[in-house]
């Protein structure tokens, strides 16, 4: 063997052992806050890496989606069937501020209201808020036996179906078109829609179990720091200390000279 040849014969491998890093070291928590419609603004925690170089934590965490049963927002287990989108819009601080970024129904909740013996009935709309949010709201209902009926079924005829339908669709234009997107999500937590198309269609064909069941947003406005803070009212009142009176300098002179009497 020639010499000098295998200079790596006593260096052990190449690019030995790396040290193990814990990834969790280079992270920092977030809070998570919920719009103020909300009864419960606090939500939860979300995990970022810290600012590096040009990667900077507050972009990451921009725009992430968090899915948050309605029934942890309202402190109310009876609401558990929704779920809440809400995306993260701007960060200030250690709190990320979301906004409404869509609902949903929790799959067993769908499958329960779906029966024999009655017809599911369907619309979707595509409607724009008056502060150019752009949506598109689901909507579903199931017939329902009149009082005092012997038959078994309550089968509504198509054309019947349609007209129903066709009120759906008009009230949810009407309700989500005349307001912003604050007030239209006011509107869904108590399913104030829902009752709205119950009653006005009874009159076609009664209904029950009418919900908007699915909200997605389809184009939103660009984005504007000033309507965040409005949907989010004062989030920050419970950080603040208790303000205090500042003494004048004259007082502040008088004081020092009692409190060295004082002690004299």
């Amino acid at each position: 063997m020639a010499v000098g040849k295998n200079k790596r014969i006593s260096k052990g491998k190449k690019g030995g052992k790396k040290k193990t890093v814990d990834p969790f070291a280079k992270k920092d928590w977030y809070d998570i806050k919920a719009p103020s419609v909300f009864s419960v603004t606090n939500i939860g925690k979300t995990l970022v890496s810290r600012t590096q170089g040009t990667k900077i934590a507050s972009e990451g965490l921009k725009h992430r989606v968090f899915e948050v049963s309605l029934a942890d927002l309202q402190s109310d287990e009876d609401q558990a069937y929704r779920k809440i989108r809400l995306r993260a819009e701007d960060v200030q601080g250690r709190n990320v501020l979301t906004n409404f970024w869509g609902m949903d129904f929790t799959t067993d909740k769908l499958r329960s209201l779906v029966r024999k013996w009655q017809t599911l009935i369907e619309a979707h709309v595509d409607v724009k808020t008056t502060d150019n949010y752009m949506l598109r709201l689901f909507c579903i209902g199931f017939t329902k036996r009149r009082p005092n009926q012997v038959k078994r079924t309550c089968y509504a005829q198509s054309s019947q179906i349609r007209q129903i339908r066709r009120k759906m669709v008009e009230i949810m234009l009407n309700q989500a078109s005349s307001c912003d997107l604050k007030e239209l999500v006011s509107k869904f937590i108590p399913e104030v829609i829902g009752k709205e198309i119950e009653k006005a269609t009874s009159s076609i064909f009664p209904l029950q179990n009418v919900f908007i069941r699915k909200v997605k947003i389809l184009k939103a406005p660009k984005f504007d720091l000033g309507k965040l803070m409005e949907v989010h009212g004062d989030y920050s009142k419970e950080d603040l200390g208790v303000k205090l009176e500042r003494p004048a300098e004259g007082d502040e002179a008088v004081a020092g000279q009692e409190v060295a009497a004082a002690a004299e």
